[in-house]
């Protein structure tokens, strides 16, 4: 297509970003039967070996559900590890959270996967889509507005093409090319604090079991992984993250050790530190003119809980929802609806996030009996816990319906 030739949006979806919830979304739309585009930055590449230092994902019930629902996690499902037990404590403080998936009537709240499994089965997806275009690598250069569209000016390898579209969705991101090219501004919140993914091997079986703890220095994670292994996720305020970056094995051992605790017995074989400066960017609107935002071009939250992936591919399934069956894919009523849909959640979710964090990681000491009594009510009083326990496995709001199909 050259950019004098007739504009012709011809119901396609233009997805700009190929990452895992870009990815997501156009899987769904794929097997909906919607004509679609995929932008992806990187050629597609699936690493073969695995990693005892591999970045881990901790996905909720309602995204395995989705994954269930769009063919992704058959593929993928035996190299994840189920999540049976949550234990939510406080430094230093008497309150317990604890959550029980048998309680709940699921044989799982969650589970975790190495991030790279879950991009191999997503391009795995991807390749067995029929109707979907992948332009890979390729960026999004320019964009040009008409009536009932957008024409995207798209730089690949063999030069520069033109892409019509219905609907442009930006998926690529924080720093998001779509969402400064629609003039959406954000709203930004920095928590000064740097976090570290890492793996170790404890002492004691984790046995499905995910700790969070909280203290005055940030929230320190350990999620349950294959062969007795333990995904690290240590938080520290990010004055301390050159002296952390310092550390060696011995050292960061005994930071993890005295930040958790002995619950697991000794740590050991600390994996590569990957430091991440978190801040919470929000998009102001979630909308333009025949175009929408999800992932983390919508919102990038805390990671305190794992929210990120979980909340982005919500977003994705909800739009596809909306899109299957429409005749025109960016009407402002579709894309109003969308927004709508999504605004129980992407709020509950941020607000959720952004105030944990704070409650629980607050020094002052007058907040201790308040924080234990807190956690006391979630773990003593039923209807309390049910809904901690049903906002933790995703249901929240109006979810997509993909991602109901598996819940008892």
């Amino acid at each position: 297509m050259n950019p004098s030739d007739p504009f012709n949006p011809n119901g396609n979806v233009l997805i700009v970003g190929g990452g895992l919830v870009g990815a997501s979304l156009a899987i769904a739309l794929d097997a909906a039967g919607c004509p679609v585009t995929l932008v992806e930055a990187a050629a597609p590449r699936v690493d073969a070996q695995p990693s005892y230092d591999e970045r881990n994902l901790a996905l909720a019930r309602a995204t395995v559900n989705g994954l269930t629902a769009i063919g992704v996690w058959p593929q993928v499902a035996a190299q994840a590890t189920p999540i049976r037990h949550i234990h939510v404590s406080r430094a230093g403080e008497f309150g317990t959270a604890r959550l029980d998936a048998a309680r709940h009537g699921v044989d799982a709240l969650g589970w975790t996967l190495p991030a790279r499994e879950l991009g191999a089965g997503l391009l795995r997806g991807l390749d067995a889509c029929t109707r979907l275009v992948r332009l890979a690598p390729a960026s999004l250069v320019g964009l040009e507005k008409y009536s009932d569209g957008w024409r995207a000016r798209i730089k690949t390898p063999q030069g520069e093409q033109f892409m019509d579209a219905a609907l442009l969705v930006g998926a690529d991101g924080t720093e998001s090319f779509v969402r400064a090219q629609l003039g959406i501004g954000v709203d930004t919140h920095d928590y000064h604090q740097t976090l570290f993914v890492s793996t170790v091997t404890p002492e004691r079986d984790p046995a499905n079991r995910a700790w969070e703890r909280f203290s005055d220095e940030g929230p320190i994670a350990m999620l349950p992984l294959a062969e007795r292994r333990c995904g690290l996720v240590l938080t520290v305020p990010s004055e301390m993250a050159e002296e952390v970056i310092g550390l060696d094995d011995a050292g960061f051992i005994a930071l993890a050790q005295r930040r958790f605790g002995w619950r697991l017995g000794r740590l050991h074989r600390p994996g590569k530190r990957h430091p991440y400066t978190i801040r919470r960017v929000a998009a102001q609107q979630l909308m333009g003119t025949r175009a929408v935002l999800v992932g983390n071009a919508a919102q990038t939250v805390h990671p305190i809980g794992a929210q990120g992936f979980n909340l982005g591919l919500r977003d994705a399934l909800t739009l596809a929802e909306l899109i299957a069956g429409a005749a025109d894919p960016g009407t402002p009523a579709l894309v109003e609806r969308y927004v709508a849909r999504r605004a129980p959640d992407r709020e509950g979710t941020m607000a959720m996030s952004h105030d944990l964090v704070r409650f629980a990681c607050m020094p002052q000491p007058w907040l201790a009996p308040f924080r234990s009594l807190a956690l006391l009510a979630y773990d003593r009083v039923p209807p309390l816990q049910h809904v901690l326990a049903r906002r933790g496995m995703g249901f929240r709001g109006e979810p997509p319906r993909a991602v109901l199909e598996r819940l008892p």
